[in-house]
């Protein structure tokens, strides 16, 4: 168990944030980090262009690459979760009649885009949804097929919490030699992940909620045996060959920077947002995913034991440990949400449940405080 972390963030006394699944609060001396940056920015020729430009960005890669468990060579700096799976969808070519996977209800950003991939290839979606005491595993697995190109997740739904089996998955779609395509944004930082046993083609995940980094940044990886072969969204300076020169930047160059550098987004220096960025990768490594994980599996225990008497029960099967989706009543208000916030207890509502994450700041006070108010409530 890691102790209550809550020092480390701006996080009033009266405030019980259980929304990290929303977004993660930013460490203060993250922000610290960020504010320098733009400090720097007003007066330009202060700048180090070389950490700026290269030297920075490769750190925040290199320790991006930790939580995959992958080399930073296989790692892209992308600006959005939708960038990382736009990336995919352009080198992946299903044929006409096959399927793509995607769940039901999962976050829209990882289905328009194999939407208009279908529409372009002929290729078709399916829509894979389970019933209420089967998990996101089992139903994936039975829809898996001779006719599956691509299959489409992410590790934990972002409704209900329930937690994908990427291994299984993974194997069931080799063996049928269909590309994985995984969102990671839900669960990158806060739940181990095993490169090694999943072998995805692709895997993005937006830096804002578990990685607790600005918005607009985040990390995609690439499996190596696509980065020789496919192509970048964008075409920039800096994802070219001998870019570090700034004196012959004119000396054009065919050769793309090594790995899967040539699929950064451009402007990926963002040097208002990295230093940021670095700060909180480095502080969720140093505290460890397996312990993170553990920690907020204890907490969510906690909430649901809380809870329970009021008739909230999570009815997830395979729930992730650090996600909670519990089940409302059909007479809860519909403006639940805006009710506990009024009480400065921030959580999400999707659908019939009630989304309660939790993060390494929460302690008992704050799940005290949001079982009594929702007593009140209810």
């Amino acid at each position: 168990m890691i102790p209550s972390q809550r020092a480390l963030f701006d996080l009033p006394r009266e405030v019980a944030y259980l929304n990290a699944a929303y977004m993660g609060p930013m460490p203060r001396h993250a922000a610290a980090a960020g504010a320098q940056s733009y400090a720097d920015k007003q007066q330009p020729w202060t700048v180090n262009a070389q950490e700026a430009f290269a030297d920075a960005p490769e750190r925040y890669r290199a320790l991006g690459a930790r939580l995959f468990g992958a080399t930073a060579d296989d790692i892209a700096i992308v600006p959005a979760a939708s960038y990382g799976l736009a990336l995919a969808a352009r080198n992946l070519e299903p044929d006409a009649g096959s399927e793509i996977l995607v769940l039901d209800g999962q976050f829209p950003s990882n289905v328009y885009v194999w939407q208009a991939l279908a529409e372009r290839t002929g290729a078709k979606i399916r829509t894979v949804s389970r019933s209420d005491n089967e998990s996101w595993t089992d139903a994936l697995l039975a829809a898996i097929s001779l006719k599956t190109a691509i299959v489409a997740c992410p590790h934990v739904h972002w409704s209900d919490g329930g937690r994908v089996d990427l291994p299984r998955v993974s194997e069931a779609a080799r063996r049928q030699g269909a590309a994985l395509v995984l969102d990671l944004t839900q669960s990158l930082g806060a739940l181990p992940f095993d490169l090694e046993a999943i072998q995805p083609d692709f895997a993005v995940a937006a830096g804002y909620k578990w990685l607790l980094g600005p918005y607009s940044l985040g990390l995609c990886y690439i499996a190596p045996h696509h980065q020789e072969s496919a192509e970048p969204l964008e075409e920039n300076w800096i994802n070219r060959q001998g870019s570090e020169d700034f004196a012959r930047l004119v000396d054009y160059q065919s050769a793309y920077q090594p790995g899967a550098r040539r699929f950064d987004m451009g402007e990926r220096s963002a040097f208002q947002l990295v230093p940021a960025g670095i700060a909180c990768l480095e502080q969720i490594l140093d505290w460890g995913v397996d312990a993170i994980s553990a920690t907020l599996g204890v907490r969510t225990q906690e909430i649901i034991e809380a809870v329970a008497p009021l008739g909230l029960v999570p009815a997830t099967p395979d729930r992730a440990p650090h996600y909670l989706g519990l089940t409302l009543p059909p007479d809860t208000p519909g403006d639940l949400v805006k009710r506990l916030a009024a009480e400065q207890v921030y959580v999400s509502q999707r659908g019939d449940r009630l989304r309660i994450t939790p993060y390494l700041y929460n302690d008992e006070t704050d799940i005290t405080r949001l079982a009594e108010i929702l007593k009140v409530i209810l």
